[in-house]
């Protein structure tokens, strides 16, 4: 079973550093000499050990604290049969120490008594109802006297301690290990979500009046679906300068209906030409169109203007209340069809040479960490833009369920239609700090570090990192913001350990 190790020191001012420092392998734990006290973090397919110890010295019994984690939930061990076989190099026999149950969930507590001074190497042993595994830590040095345990070295300096008492009881926490893959070369640009076209629009008073009270009863609010032609309101017109045309409009419209049914009767008896005919008919459709442009085409026979929905989608805003008095051209409603919304992303001048009219394009919304996909380009532009220096490109989302909003800020991975190789990380623990990739590394079992990104492509649910994490490094990829917020108190938390 393939394992990886990483010892060093910890933040417990008790235990001292593994004079190896940092390491990690993809083999069972290397053989390491270690001095004084330490911690020791070893990852399987199945577990992840960190075991913390004081210096080891013969005849002392040494407290161990090793905890447990079940990496397929990354839930503590909570129970099941744990054997602890510390061996001496020498050949000497075992000491065993097996236990039952851990002392808090995850955590067992073995402490045995060498007997001899040298190198030991620890087995453990794990049959628990989740877990059957077996972790190999090779190398603890034991002392002969506390006279002969090496001085500590200094604490780390600039890791972010976040004890696997809160990794536990943090919801979504999860780590991997980042590792070698090939992926669609992007670049990383800003975006804005907007309306597609069709999608929005705006409703105006076509003309200045009163709101009437039963069309407001009528109305729609915020956040409620409105099929096209819907009402939305009633408008009375002022007997103002807008009342007065809407008024006369009307009065043309009559006289033109008149005068093409005199036309008509007339051309019957053959008393005028067809021309005559002709012209009045003329006549008649520009007074409808006058007074249908007037009244957006909803007016009916009592003078009012019946403002309807001329998209159906979902209202966004609404300006209206009984008996206000609204002037021509304000904005009474909005309205939204949020199925299909479109990505505009501001492409850096100097990216714009890489763009493809088929690029795709992967992105992330502001206070989200789901991954939208985009769906078609619908325009690449000609123009760099001469103050942002910008090239806009412009994608169609697909938008079923409506958590894409209209005005949210993207960071949009812009696929360039060519393949790069090397170390990738899901793009989970890619988080934007300033507008600059991080990711958190756990480089001990409750020691990690905040690590400045360079990426060069995401590819589904991957992240191509051009420096900043190597192959080996473990990444948090499930609650990263919990381990921000942990970076940003420089104290270890009250509850301390459970030990």
């Amino acid at each position: 079973m393939s394992a990886r190790r990483s010892v060093g020191p910890t933040h417990v001012g008790l235990l001292l550093a593994l004079s190896l420092g940092f390491a990690c392998t993809r083999k069972a734990a290397v053989p390491a000499v270690v001095g004084g006290g330490g911690s020791v973090t070893i990852w399987t397919d199945s577990t992840e050990l960190f075991m913390e110890h004081p210096p080891l010295i013969v005849g002392t019994p040494d407290k161990f604290a090793v905890h447990l984690t079940d990496v397929t939930d990354f839930a503590p061990l909570r129970g099941g049969h744990v054997r602890f076989e510390f061996a001496p190099r020498t050949g000497g026999a075992p000491i065993v120490i097996a236990q039952d149950t851990p002392r808090s969930p995850g955590i067992y507590g073995p402490a045995p008594t060498f007997r001899e001074a040298g190198l030991h190497d620890l087995t453990i042993l794990i049959e628990a109802p989740q877990i059957h595994d077996t972790v190999r830590v090779r190398g603890l040095t034991v002392y002969p006297s506390a006279a002969a345990t090496p001085p500590p070295p200094p604490a780390p300096a600039g890791g972010i301690p976040f004890l696997k008492e809160q990794q536990w009881k943090t919801p979504g926490f999860v780590t991997a290990f980042a590792g070698r893959g090939s992926v669609n070369a992007s670049f990383h640009a800003s975006g804005n979500i907007v309306p597609a076209a069709g999608r929005y629009a705006e409703v105006s008073a076509p003309i200045g009046g009163l709101v009437e009270t039963g069309g407001v009863a009528e109305s729609p609010s915020p956040g409620q679906r409105v099929r096209r032609g819907q009402l939305l309101a009633v408008l009375t017109p002022s007997l103002s300068d807008g009342g007065n045309a809407y008024a006369e409009a009307r009065a043309r419209l009559r006289e033109a209906e008149d005068e093409y049914a005199r036309a008509q009767r007339l051309f019957a008896a053959e008393a005028i030409p067809q021309r005559r005919l002709h012209d009045a008919g003329i006549r008649l459709q520009a007074a409808r169109e006058a007074l249908s442009g007037m009244s957006g085409g909803m007016n009916d026979s009592t003078g009012q203007f019946v403002i309807r929905a001329p998209i159906p989608g979902t209202i966004a805003s609404r300006d209206i209340a009984p008996g206000k008095r609204v002037e021509a051209g304000a904005t009474l409603f909005s309205i939204i069809d949020p199925a299909v919304v479109w990505l505009e992303v501001h492409v850096p001048a100097s990216d714009a040479p890489r763009v493809r009219a088929s690029s795709g394009a992967t992105f992330r919304v502001e206070r989200l960490e789901r991954e939208y996909r985009a769906g078609r380009v619908i325009s690449v532009g000609n123009i760099i833009d001469s103050v942002s220096r910008t090239l806009p490109v412009i994608y169609e989302v697909p938008n079923p369920d409506g958590s894409l909003k209209v005005g949210a800020t993207a960071r949009v991975a812009v696929r360039t239609g060519e393949h790069a190789e090397g170390v990738v990380i899901p793009s989970s623990a890619v988080l934007d700090e300033d507008g600059r990739p991080i990711a958190y590394v756990q480089v001990q079992g409750e020691l990690f570090e905040k690590r400045q990104l360079t990426v060069g492509g995401e590819d589904n649910g991957r992240t191509l990192v051009l420096s900043g994490v190597t192959e080996e490094d473990r990444v948090v990829t499930g609650a990263a913001y919990q381990v921000r917020l942990a970076s940003l108190s420089s104290a270890v938390p009250a509850h301390g350990h459970e030990h």
